[in-house]
């Protein structure tokens, strides 16, 4: 595969440089004899990898090897992307007030006057470069820090959440603490007051304040969770080797806790969103989130690393629990399925993690297979904390949930000469990624003046709608602030779709509506198929830093047809405030409150049993909750019945292999559809 364009670096090293390369240069050498190791015999994950980490002082005694030249060209590549490439950029400066283009070019012009002997720390290119890109507050546009921060997580051995009194004050608890971890009264439950004697509430908010949500709801949630736990690649590392934390014990007593940050390889991602790939060009990925997402499972839920081997998302050979009341499942790390009782009535739960796989029609179809086996009255779908993934996945599924034939959101790319050059080289989809939908009205935006190219779903609408509907029941979603990109778009479709009800624990999503490309792919994109555009604009990176950008924006369907997903995010029809039981007794609270949701929903049933004698088929139909059945083969109108019990109907003429498909209506509203082979 062709890469990108590389350029000399002439510029000699400072002696404190070299140094710090040497040291470098054997922490890679050690990693490097660590991965063969792993290929020669698969890791088998243990307790012990969860504590492999070093002291965040140590760990930073490796970084510092990008010359003067290196920092350059990351500025410079910074600023095409975003003037050229980035589609969210006209939103920002207006929402935001925020020019960060402006930024970089101070950026770059103080550059051109350092020289190695004169230029500054490290440490704080870093935080500049990462702040410009959190100013825009998009967790899709990112700096990704080069080696060795890339795959590295700095993190504090316990996690903290919020949740409410009955009187609506803000408590903050202990959720979880690393296996084996002891501190005087401390364990989950130890409520926090201070943090390094910053009064809590305000620690998060100030904490907030410095990473991308793109509402208030998003930041507050980002800055709690980052107090706890930092992916190197995409946050500047903490600016204290160590926190005070003041908290009441579990005994009721005052305690006061000094906790060093240490720092640990994270597990590895999904998919390399650099090749030219579908599923690179049909990520909308929070990488903050999915870095997040995969710490906490290599920290707090091993038995889950140990089941996927080490990998992320992995579908298993056979299904797993990994709890005693689960259903087993084949993607462990994707999804959690169980039967939860409430004062409502019993109820599927069934929590998505991620949208981060390969195959989304195997998403879809393990998604399905856990339904069928939950009860049919009423289905929770939790996707909290879910950052995304891959977007044909999040569309596949909402078919499933509704009779209704689903609109795939689509997206635009921003009108830029640079975007159409891309288009153009894709449009008759050379590499397996086909842009021809946008190319033409690219190509005449010069003419038109048009700031966005056409809107054109992403998702395939066949594939979105070639399954169709089989959960008949209620269905109640429940999201947070730190549900993003693909999640937002699968939480838009669901409203767009009028699937059911949507309960969150926030005011908000995360608003995150974009499709997301590395720099890295973009550069690919013109590189393939060959031969290479010598003339491409990108440049390869230094040390393996990366840019990701918002490629192209998506837009809701429906009601809300044309309305952006970015910074506006899904707000819910019906909120719940955390309570401590939630934390501490696996969301008791928050389940009762969505299965009384559900109680209140009506509970449809379409039911068919056929056989086939010769070229008749017998059709036998029993329903709930619906008064009329409309009966297709191959979507040729058969009959149009009205039901008051199970009836039976003969079809003449049929051979295998047709589909049949009945669509249920009450009081004239279509509420349901099955399909069947024949």
């Amino acid at each position: 595969m062709s890469q990108p364009r590389t350029m000399k670096q002439t510029t000699q090293k400072t002696a404190a440089q070299k140094t710090a390369a040497k040291k470098l240069a054997a922490r890679k050498s050690a990693v490097r004899r660590s991965a063969s190791a792993q290929e020669a015999a698969p890791h088998q994950p243990s307790a012990a990898d969860a504590v492999a980490a070093v002291p965040l002082a140590d760990f930073l005694d490796s970084a510092g090897t990008l010359t003067l030249d290196q920092r350059r060209l990351l500025v410079d590549q910074a600023l095409l992307l975003l003037s050229e490439n980035y589609v969210h950029l006209p939103l920002k400066i207006a929402m935001h007030a925020v020019n960060p283009l402006q930024r970089l070019r101070v950026m770059r012009a103080r550059l051109a006057r350092q020289t190695p002997e004169t230029m500054e720390t490290e440490w704080l290119f870093h935080r500049e470069m990462s702040s410009i890109f959190h100013s825009v507050r998009d967790l899709h546009t990112n700096y990704l820090l080069p080696v060795p921060f890339a795959g590295m997580v700095a993190y504090l051995p316990f996690l903290i959440e919020k949740c409410y009194d009955e009187a609506g004050a803000e408590h903050y608890l202990v959720a979880r603490t690393v296996t084996g971890y002891q501190a005087p009264q401390f364990g989950p439950g130890a409520e926090v007051t201070h943090w390094n004697g910053t009064p809590i509430a305000r620690a998060v908010a100030l904490n907030g304040s410095v990473f991308a949500g793109s509402n208030q709801a998003a930041n507050l949630a980002r800055g709690l969770e980052s107090l706890t736990l930092r992916p190197l690649i995409i946050q500047s590392p903490p600016d204290e080797d160590w926190v005070t934390l003041t908290y009441v014990g579990l005994d009721g007593s005052n305690q006061e806790l000094r906790e060093q940050w240490k720092v640990t390889a994270n597990l590895p991602p999904m998919t390399d969103l650099d090749a030219v790939s579908v599923a690179s060009a049909s990520m909308g990925l929070d990488l903050d989130s999915d870095e997040k997402s995969r710490a906490k499972k290599a920290l707090y839920v091993r038995d889950v690393v140990e089941l996927e081997g080490g990998r992320s998302s992995v579908e298993l050979a056979a299904p797993a629990a990994v709890a005693g009341a689960d259903l087993p499942t084949t993607m462990p790390g994707v999804f959690r399925a169980r039967e939860v009782a409430t004062p409502s009535g019993t109820f599927g739960h069934l929590r998505i993690f991620t949208f981060s796989v390969q195959d989304p029609v195997a998403f879809r179809d393990e998604f399905v297979r856990l339904t069928t086996a939950l009860p049919q009255n009423g289905l929770i779908v939790d996707v909290r904390d879910n950052g995304g993934g891959h977007i044909y996945a999040s569309e596949f599924t909402l078919q499933t949930m509704t009779p209704r034939r689903i609109a795939p959101e689509p997206v635009q790319f921003i009108s830029t000469p640079l975007n159409l050059r891309i288009c153009r080289r894709h449009k008759d989809n050379p590499s397996g990624i086909d842009l021809g939908p946008w190319f033409d009205s690219l190509d005449l935006a010069i003419e038109t003046g048009a700031q966005y190219s056409a809107a054109k779903p992403i998702t395939p609408e066949d594939g979105a709608n070639d399954l169709g509907q089989t959960y008949h029941g209620p269905v109640v979603l429940i999201t947070d602030a730190r549900v993003y990109s693909a999640t937002d778009i699968f939480c838009a479709g669901f409203a767009d779709h009028e699937i059911g009800t949507i309960l969150g624990v926030d005011d908000n999503t995360g608003a995150g509506g974009a499709n997301v490309w590395t720099h890295g792919l973009l550069a690919q994109l013109l590189n393939e198929p060959p031969p290479p555009d010598e003339t491409s604009p990108y440049v390869a990176l230094p040390n393996g830093a990366n840019l990701r950008v918002a490629i192209r924006r998506t837009l809701r369907v429906g009601k809300l047809a044309g309305t952006p997903v970015e910074d506006l995010g899904v707000k819910p029809q019906e909120t719940h405030r955390m309570t401590r039981a939630d934390l501490l007794e696996g969301n008791v609270d928050l389940l009762n409150k969505a299965g009384a949701l559900l109680a209140a929903m009506p509970v449809r049933r379409l039911d068919l049993k056929t056989s086939l004698d010769g070229t008749t088929l017998t059709v036998a139909i029993d329903v709930q909750g619906i008064n009329r059945v409309d009966v297709y083969l191959d979507d040729r109108p058969i009959s149009s019945e009205d039901l008051t019990t199970t009836l039976s109907i003969d079809i003449l003429d049929v051979t295998p292999g047709q589909l049949l498909r009945a669509d249920g209506y009450q009081s004239g509203v279509l509420v349901a559809s099955r399909r069947q082979s024949v």
